[in-house]
């Protein structure tokens, strides 16, 4: 159950990113500023994401320590 609801919510959260993207797109001049800001996003998240898979100390700490 919780698997199927994350699949709808990626299937949902894809959809919008895409209409996002199409109306950035129509709006040419303007939309490029828009544009940017999602990619920059995209990039921190990514940076953020790989950070923390590679960071030992975290999962040991969450693994270890008593909470």
């Amino acid at each position: 159950m919780e698997r199927i609801g994350y699949i709808l919510l990626s299937v949902v959260a894809a959809g919008w990113l895409i209409a996002m993207l199409a109306g950035m797109i129509v709006a040419f001049p303007f939309g490029l500023i828009g544009l940017i800001v999602i990619i920059g996003i995209g990039f921190l998240f990514a940076k953020v994401v790989k950070d923390r898979m590679e960071n030992k100390e975290d999962d040991y700490y969450s693994k270890n320590v008593d909470k």
